[in-house]
């Protein structure tokens, strides 16, 4: 349809679907039964594209990651050009599935000596890495593990096509004895330390240095020949060895052990970790880590949950900065002549609609005058408060998830989708279903879908979609009778 937020169009309830296990969504794909059974969201009602038989505890789906179709790739298989879902098994599996069917595509054994159990993108939809579990020193871990000096074992892997790149170990005695985790992003291998140190290395300087063998899926292992590279029995053996420590590029102290890079010119926001700055957001330049100008973020939230910040993913280099009651978007000037540091700016702000007078007199049912003993919160139940945005880049929106509840009924949530370049409220949408705060929930916001997936008592979860639509005739006679 075309797409039109007047007052002529409406979001309106077309399905819920509840499940005893985590309901996932992925670009126009909704998931259930751990991903065994699959609808489509693109129609005007969510249909059924495939249901696979039941898989046993052994194979029970650990993680997932979508991959899109490639536009700009020669491949050999047609199957290659496919989207697809690659999906870590319990029993040390890669499988490669039809987005469409759930049809098996390619299956890569990974090995039968540890443990593996994340998929995260390296460079989205180009390279993504397998993580194993952490051996951490306790009896059954040093039992697990085939070396106690291993805190874990990275897999990386090219797609479109799959291919292998390398299996390494993430070594105490050469990356440190503090050492507590690694992930890889955009080529940069950045490992975390219980001293609160965040050290990057560049993942293609390891590859280079010490990568012993180059193996290829399906074919002969070079170092033992009756063997087939991510096959049983063997699967995929590690062949990039680091002996010592390589160069650090870049290390920072972080309070939670986050760091993120982005911005326009490339900046790092992180939190120091002293005491005092609990609670701020610090915006450096990366060329050089100087402090930009107004460059300490702190929202001074009194509530239960803190508030948050990140690089906005529509590639403008602006910042998105969370707060019970407000949403800053940031933008950077860049460094300025003569010297001086880059420098933060206010590109428009939202505000949640507040009582600011709340009075400090409560009355109970019998009528009794109640004076309150604490100071009401920023992110008190009884105000409007922010609880997630998401931003659909096609149409260029930002949806925030509000929420109020009375004393007296369950929480309420709308969404209202702003213009990402200005912030200008474009329309609200009630949300039907209670918002119980105590309870995890989800917002996708996909061209003319909204979907709502929430967990509930039990461990059950539930999910709900919304469609834009016409209003209908009758309604629209009433408002211009009204």
């Amino acid at each position: 349809m075309d797409y039109n937020l007047d007052d002529n169009n409406e979001f309106i309830k077309v399905w819920s679907r509840t499940s005893k296990s985590t309901i996932s969504y992925e670009s126009g794909k909704i998931y259930l039964e751990n991903y065994q059974c699959c609808y489509s969201s693109l129609h005007s009602e969510p249909q059924i594209l495939y249901e696979l038989p039941k898989r046993s505890k052994l194979e029970k789906v650990e993680d997932v990651l979508l991959c899109e179709s490639p536009l700009d790739k020669g491949l050999n298989k047609p199957s290659d050009h496919k989207p697809c879902l690659l999906a870590l098994t319990a029993n040390n599996c890669l499988y490669r599935l039809s987005a469409e069917t759930g049809q098996q595509l390619q299956k890569v054994y990974l090995s039968p000596r540890f443990k593996f159990r994340y998929l995260g993108w390296d460079v989205p939809q180009e390279t993504f890495y397998i993580k194993s579990i952490q051996y951490k020193g306790t009896n059954l871990a040093l039992q697990a593990s085939p070396d106690q000096d291993t805190l874990m074992y990275l897999a990386v892997f090219h797609v479109f096509p799959l291919e292998f790149v390398a299996v390494m170990e993430i070594k105490k005695t050469v990356f440190g004895a503090t050492v507590t985790d690694v992930v890889i992003s955009q080529g940069v291998l950045a490992v975390s330390h219980s001293t609160k140190s965040v050290k990057l290395y560049s993942f293609e300087h390891i590859i280079n240095k010490y990568m012993t063998q180059t193996l290829v899926l399906g074919a002969q292992c070079p170092s033992d020949r009756s063997k087939t590279v991510g096959e049983a029995p063997m699967g995929i053996p590690i062949n990039v060895h680091i002996k010592d420590c390589p160069p650090v590029l870049f290390e920072v102290l972080s309070f939670d052990n986050a760091m993120q890079i982005g911005g326009h010119p490339w900046h790092f926001i992180y939190t120091p970790p002293h005491k005092k700055h609990q609670g701020t957001h610090h915006i450096c330049s990366l060329r050089d880590s100087t402090l930009a100008a107004n460059g300490i973020q702190d929202m001074r939230c009194s509530s239960l949950e803190s508030d948050w910040i990140y690089f906005h993913p529509d590639d403008s280099g602006r910042i998105i900065h969370c707060g019970p009651s407000t949403i800053n978007v940031l933008k950077i000037l860049s460094e300025l002549e003569g010297g001086l540091p880059s420098k933060v700016v206010e590109d428009f702000a939202l505000t949640a609609c507040r009582d600011n007078a709340v009075s400090e007199i409560s009355v109970t049912s019998s009528g009794r005058r109640v004076k309150r003993r604490f100071q009401q919160l920023d992110d008190d139940p009884e105000q409007e408060t922010f609880r997630m945005v998401e931003f659909e880049d096609e149409l260029d929106l930002l949806a925030v998830v509000v929420t109020r509840s009375a004393e007296t009924e369950e929480g309420k949530a709308h969404v209202r989708l702003h213009d990402n370049k200005t912030g200008l409220l474009l329309k609200v949408v009630p949300l039907e279903e209670p918002w119980d705060e105590t309870y995890k929930h989800e917002l996708f916001f996909d061209k003319d879908t909204l979907i709502h997936i929430k967990q509930m008592k039990n461990n059950t979860f539930c999910c709900h979609v919304y469609k834009l639509k016409a209003k209908a005739r009758e309604t629209l006679q009433k408002k211009h009778c009204t």
